[in-house]
């Protein structure tokens, strides 16, 4: 709790990682979901709490207990009784709710209410528009019920090759609530790439655009749907929704238009029949980055998913109906799942289809004021872009109902904490978030009743048995150690699609813990239990034992004046040997002299240890990321050990693909790693 001494640290003065930013004021912590929901326990089985830490104590300790709570506390729906809320504490092997039967997608559209807005979407040529409930929940019977006419039926895949346009969400809450499963991928990908994808699906049913607009520019996407359809063998049917008129030409041929889909009579709510599912039937499926060979195909069910976003977004994420909620994201990131998933609390989502920074840089942030979103949701590299773009929201916008930040999808360091404080507000609840398409959801994140910190991640998620785990197998605090969870989480995946006997699933998390999930991050927890995730393990450095986040050499490299980002690696040469080169890129007319590489090695000297000075200081055009920003660590190693570049690298799930140039050509020049 906090005491007399503690004060938030002025706006505009220099943060130290932990420093306090932002304490809860009573009323706020009065009115959190968690503390209603908190005391609802106390009350129903007869514990009191000190505070969130005893509440999180008991989540994880008592695993069935706490997961019942959270069914009981939401009221999920279910057409059958569960005989108990798990079979087992042990992972892999868990069954969560055995005999309960309920569908994901009901408990979306039960929040219909005649006359208030279900969502919002726009576009770079459509400005912030509401979707009514009675259009949202009409069009997603109307789809549901013209799907099981083409002979759609329970367990048969639908995907999608689209935009974040609402018909996506339409789409989704229409294939689930028939019992079929969802996957969708963005429509920016290459047909390549979509069809490594979906085509492990062997789907029935393709629904794709024909176009899309990004940046000003229109782009034809039906060359690659016609790829995909072909690569995707024996489909029923494809439905084609007209985002654009291409060039005023004719639409795919052979295939049903989307206002043909809908062009049906209404069905109403009481006619329609919501497929009731065990628990762990397939909801939809995820697909990993697809950075190292083809991506997994990462299998979600219906109970674990509404059990686990009830509980992140009402508990940790404080939404409640009526709230408007807005991430930037793409369909092929878990982050549109969580953002299509607040409906389940009669939440507003708000869809942007389109460039950030397009028409303007502030593009965002006027979708944020115009929604009167209470969450918002950015990512460390957005955060980048305002800065230097020299955008101060507060100067420009309506931010009052603004509640809460949420900083996700790479590292946040202790100067993007405060830069909200800065150019936001000072009364700002940030809730750094991190998690994964792994289990869909947050592990470590936003608790409301708790102070926020700089660079910190306020603590582990309730029911996450988040732990530090050392080479041994040992719980670490304030060690850099792996992000394991040591209890059943109901969504962890089912499966992976093709994996019959199990045993890459196991491989993916157990091959290291038996027993325990090994997520694959760098991982920090303290002794106030603030987190700390330092980057994908894999590309954790280590140099003579000493284990090194990689977020923690980004953090002191990209704050020196001119150093726009960069990506270290650790070259493991023979007779224990390595060598350790850090690519940076520079700001335009920045060249890479003795002085900025001297002052790259002395504040990573300084601010860390020896071990954390690169052996080299290479510059590069551009640093490799994924789509959703997350730099290319674990495949630039593989790639300068010598790996083929197609095997380690898929350039579909690359945000520039062209960034690997330089790499490619620092590697064709290297005979010996140790001697550069």
């Amino acid at each position: 709790m906090p005491t007399e001494e503690m004060t938030v640290v002025p706006v505009a003065s220099v943060v130290q990682e932990g420093d306090l930013l932002w304490m809860p004021p009573p009323e706020f912590v009065e009115s959190a979901n968690l503390t209603a929901f908190t005391r609802w326990v106390e009350g129903r089985h007869g514990r009191h709490f000190d505070d969130y830490h005893g509440l999180w104590e008991w989540s994880v300790e008592s695993t069935a207990d706490f997961w019942e709570a959270i069914w009981q506390y939401f009221d999920v729906r279910s057409s059958s009784t569960y005989t108990t809320s798990l079979t087992t504490q042990e992972i892999p092997g868990t069954t969560w709710f055995p005999g309960a039967r309920l569908n994901y997608a009901e408990h979306i559209l039960r929040n219909e209410a005649p006359g208030e807005t279900a969502l919002f979407f726009a576009s770079e040529t459509l400005p912030l528009t509401a979707m009514s409930w009675e259009e949202f929940a009409g069009q997603v019977r109307v789809v549901a019920t013209q799907l099981r006419r083409l002979g759609v039926g329970v367990g048969d895949r639908v995907v999608g090759y689209l935009p974040n346009i609402p018909q996506a969400v339409v789409a989704m809450v229409a294939v689930t609530s028939i019992g079929a499963i969802w996957s969708v991928c963005s429509s920016d990908f290459g047909a390549g790439g979509a069809v490594d994808r979906l085509g492990q699906l062997e789907p029935k049913v393709l629904i794709a655009v024909d176009g899309y607009r990004y940046g000003g520019k229109l782009y034809d996407r039906r060359a690659e749907v016609e790829s995909i359809i072909a690569g995707l063998g024996n489909l029923s049917a494809v439905v084609r929704i007209p985002v654009v008129d291409v060039d005023g030409s004719a639409p795919i041929e052979g295939v049903i238009d989307w206002s043909q889909l809908l062009d049906h009579p209404a069905v109403s709510a009481a006619e329609f029949v919501f497929e009731q599912v065990p628990f762990d039937h397939p909801l939809w499926v995820l697909f990993s980055s697809g950075t190292t060979g083809l991506p997994k195909a990462i299998v979600h069910g219906h109970g674990g998913i509404l059990l686990e976003q009830l509980k992140l977004q009402h508990l940790h994420m404080d939404l409640s109906a009526g709230d408007a909620s807005f991430f930037y994201t793409t369909t092929g990131w878990m982050m549109w799942n969580f953002l299509a998933s607040s409906m389940l609390l009669g939440v507003r989502p708000v869809f942007y289809d389109g460039n950030p920074a397009y028409p303007d840089v502030d593009r965002l942030w006027r979708l944020a004021d115009e929604s009167k979103a209470r969450l918002f949701g950015v990512s460390p590299t957005y955060v980048e872009m305002m800065d230097r773009a020299g955008v101060v929201p507060r100067e420009r916008f309506d931010l009052s109902s603004l509640v809460c930040v949420m900083p996700a999808g790479s590292p946040v360091s202790p100067w993007c904490t405060n830069w909200f404080y800065e150019n936001l507000k000072a009364d700002l609840w940030v809730a750094t978030g991190s998690g994964g398409t792994d289990c869909c959801t947050g592990l470590v994140g936003g608790v409301p009743t708790l102070p926020v910190r700089a660079g910190e991640i306020q603590a582990p998620s309730l029911g996450v048995a988040v732990s530090a785990f050392d080479d041994h197998g040992r719980s670490v605090v304030d060690q850099v150690g792996e992000l394991v969870i040591t209890k059943p989480m109901p969504s962890m995946p089912v499966r992976f699609w093709g994996d019959e006997d199990g045993s890459r699933y196991r491989s993916a998390y157990f091959d290291v813990f038996p027993g325990v999930w090994r997520h694959g991050d760098s991982f920090r927890i303290n002794n106030r239990d603030g987190c700390f995730v330092l980057g994908r393990s894999d590309a954790t450095l280590n140099r003579q034992g000493v284990r090194i986040g990689t977020a923690e050499v980004y953090r002191a490299v990209e704050a020196i004046d001119g150093v726009l980002s960069a990506l270290v690696v650790n070259l493991d040469l023979p007779d224990g040997h390595f060598f350790m080169p850090l690519f940076v890129e520079l700001a335009p007319g920045v060249a890479l002299g003795e002085g900025l590489e001297s002052q790259i090695r002395t504040r990573l000297r300084t601010e860390y240890t020896p071990r954390h000075v690169p052996d080299r200081v290479i510059a590069v055009r551009a640093i490799p990321v994924t789509r959703t920003g997350k730099k290319l660590e674990v495949p630039v190693r593989l790639f300068l050990r010598g790996a083929p570049i197609e095997e380690v690298l898929d350039p579909n799930a690359m945000a520039d693909p062209a960034a690997m140039d330089d790499f490619v050509t620092y590697r064709d020049s290297q005979t010996d790693y140790s001697l550069s």
